[in-house]
């Protein structure tokens, strides 16, 4: 039987709210950890992406935040810029409850300056990217002396991208008394040295083997030909959208270009990639304008797509661990989930064979001829965003407006600070293009191209 978020110690107007976005009942991590980080304890929490993690300890951290106090009070850090942009997001959600909670981002990638303009007017919580955090910290940019929360959010992908030293700096600047929570998708050796170092008394909680592996099918094929065995998994299986795991970039490129020459509409996303071009393949994949996206793991850091029906490994993981994070971005929020994991003959995988994997024999998988993966979106760049005082409503009221489209056509928008992202249903992307860019949004015109 599921906790309610009524049984804990929240203010009323945190419980009013939490029940507006839906949030009732407690997932088993939060009702692990959100009496103990209530309580003021430092945690050490083996949790996935998907488990409901980000509301445990942003609850928590808002519970006790004092609004009147215009002080940073918590820090979250994060591997990724998209995975703090992620979280800030949910936290505004539930800071809700309460009138002017500031949350700021403060990540590697954007510019600087405007961070600066954003830190003069100060913050309640600040959640970022380590080695932009350390750069505020060393140029006297923020404070944390009034630092009372620090989130480390999955501390193992920050380790293995190598941010300890950049962490352990942070940390200098930090005070000692203040209470540290730490979320992981793995229990390794480092985090549990991390933990000793940075933690008091850290209470551990370890909800994972029920909460995420019953829900994923694992399957595993012996692979000659691996680019021609996904396609027929694809034709097979049938997933509505996919990331495809590689260990290097040059494979990644490759193997869209492939699946491409194949009438399967795939992206790579990779190390070689400017900022604006991994935006771009992470807004098509995010809206449904593009069903495959090819990556490798640095390169899905952070990335959070919900309802995502199937992981590919088409290379063996170099750890253990690296496969658990791969195959754990599928089979979220109680949905079942696909792991496929191709392997070549005389590969040892010894370690992967236990009662609940599949291995199959390739040859069940079948191809048709007229096999395709075309996505049902097609993405619309607007030339303007927040800093044009650009909203979704606006762009949604274009489109189904004088353009007269119905409502239903028109998919995820995303709007950035000068950029906005619109996705249309295939049939009607010329119409909606026609119209933005002939037209006017709140009586301005604004360049529009189609992604």
């Amino acid at each position: 039987m599921s906790a309610k978020f009524s049984t804990l110690a929240l203010s009323e107007e945190m419980l009013r709210n939490l029940d507006s976005i839906g949030y009732t009942e407690m997932t088993p991590v939060q009702a692990e950890t959100l009496p103990l980080i209530l309580e003021g304890k430092d945690v050490i929490a083996q949790a996935k992406t998907g488990s409901g993690k980000t509301a445990a300890f942003g609850i928590g951290l808002l519970q006790k935040l004092q609004v009147k106090k215009f002080r940073v009070q918590a820090l979250v850090l994060c591997p990724t810029r998209e995975l703090a942009d992620q979280v800030a997001k949910e936290l505004r959600v539930i800071a809700k409850f309460a009138h002017n909670i500031k949350i700021l981002t403060l990540c590697g990638g954007a510019a600087f300056g405007p961070q600066l303009g954003s830190l003069r007017h100060g913050a309640h919580i600040i959640v970022g990217t380590p080695g932009r955090i350390l750069k505020h910290l060393n140029k006297e940019t923020l404070s944390l002396e009034n630092l009372e929360t620090l989130v480390l959010d999955e501390a193992d992908r920050m380790l293995d991208m190598g941010f300890i030293e950049e962490i352990d700096k942070v940390l200098e600047y930090a005070p000692a008394t203040r209470q540290t929570l730490l979320f992981s998708a793995t229990y390794t050796n480092e985090i549990t040295f991390i933990s000793d170092r940075i933690q008091r008394d850290a209470v551990s909680v370890k909800t994972v083997s029920t909460e995420v592996a019953n829900k994923i099918k694992e399957h595993f094929y012996e692979a000659s030909n691996k680019t021609d065995t996904l396609i027929k998994i694809f034709s097979t299986f049938k997933p509505e959208n996919i990331i495809v795991f590689t260990n290097t970039k040059i494979e990644a490129k490759e193997l869209a270009e492939n699946l491409a020459k194949n009438k399967i509409d795939a992206l790579a996303i990779h190390g070689d990639l400017e900022q604006y071009e991994r935006n771009d393949v992470l807004v098509q994949f995010a809206n449904k304008s593009c069903p495959v996206l090819i990556a490798t793991d640095v390169a899905a850091r952070g990335l959070d797509i919900k309802e995502l029906s199937m992981v590919v490994n088409f290379d063996l993981p170099h750890t253990f661990e690296t496969y658990t994070h791969r195959i754990g971005r599928t089979g979220r929020a109680g949905a079942t989930g696909v792991a496929i994991t191709l392997y070549n003959l005389g590969e040892d995988i010894e370690e992967y064979e236990s009662a609940e994997r599949i291995f199959e024999d390739a040859s069940v998988l079948k191809k048709s001829n007229s096999f395709e993966m075309k996505p049902q979106n097609i993405t619309l760049v607007i030339e303007g965003g927040k800093k044009d005082k650009l909203r979704a409503g606006d762009l949604l009221g274009a489109l189904t407006g004088e353009a007269g489209l119905a409502g239903s056509a028109i998919g995820k928008i995303d709007i950035y600070d000068r950029q906005a992202y619109v996705a249309v249903q295939r049939e009607f992307i010329d119409q909606a293009h026609k119209r933005l860019s002939q037209g006017k949004i709140k009586n301005k015109k604004f360049s529009v191209w189609v992604l």
